[in-house]
């Protein structure tokens, strides 16, 4: 059994919130691609857990909107599409834009630091893609997620935080199936948002969120990213997770 920190101790982490946990990162970085079939025999053999453990992880990630209960055909990941992905988008700005507001009304000195050393490390990142250096599509995400994470960290409410926490994961595997870096302009905006929370210039980030977000989903939609999965068949029956993509090159 996994050990988790805590504050000041440890707690066990049982086989479901393992077997959830392990699962539920596969969909997001696409390793279980978009409308595949999840049959709990190829899942157990995967994820080493009993069935009913299993059962209880998926229809957990169902309720999150990243599996599809299928009734007596079991579970499949939930299907991508542009509609979805436009949608999910519009949830994330609601969040992202209000929750804006309230850090940088309350952010201190030392949300200001973790802002700044977020935006470092997602910054160096982006030089390196744009260098033309192969990365770590899964690092290149933690490190803007981070830094987004960074800007709203201060607005006071743990709700707020957490449904936006859902809403990005959400938003978050379509950037991964995608695996898009739309490159200049968003290390550009990165950088004007990290200005706008130094100068607490929160109508001038709400901008720029928008056209970073609404920049992104035009850019994988327009470029036909999700195509091959609108033409997968929803019957397939392999559940082997996919090599995650290692390289992102200028896209």
């Amino acid at each position: 059994m996994a050990r988790l920190a805590g504050a000041g101790h440890e707690t066990e982490e049982t086989p479901g919130e393992a077997a959830y946990r392990r699962i539920r990162a596969d969909v997001l970085a696409g390793s279980l691609a978009p409308g595949r079939k999840l049959g709990l025999d190829g899942l157990r053999a995967i994820y080493g857990v009993a069935i009913g453990t299993l059962r209880e992880a998926l229809f957990r990630l169902a309720s999150e909107g990243l599996v599809v209960a299928e009734g007596q055909r079991g579970f499949a990941v939930a299907p991508v599409s542009s509609e979805d992905f436009r949608e999910v988008a519009e949830l994330r700005l609601l969040l992202e834009c209000y929750a804006v507001t309230e850090s940088f009304a309350a952010g201190d000195l030392d949300w200001e630091g973790q802002v700044v050393a977020a935006h470092h490390k997602l910054a160096i990142l982006e030089r390196r893609l744009l260098a033309g250096e192969a990365a770590d599509a899964t690092q290149w995400k933690r490190y803007d997620r981070e830094f987004h994470q960074a800007l709203i960290s201060a607005c006071g409410s743990v709700t707020l935080l957490e449904t936006y926490a859902a809403a990005y994961d959400r938003f978050l595997r379509y950037q991964m199936v995608a695996v898009v870096f739309r490159g200049a302009v968003a290390a550009e905006q990165h950088a004007a948002l990290l200005a706008c929370a130094l100068a607490r210039d929160a109508p001038r980030a709400q901008a720029i969120l928008r056209d970073h977000v609404d920049g992104c989903v035009d850019h994988v939609v327009r470029g036909g990213a999700l195509a091959p999965f609108a033409r997968r068949s929803p019957g397939m029956a392999s559940v082997t997770p996919e090599p995650n993509v290692a390289l992102v090159r200028g896209r």
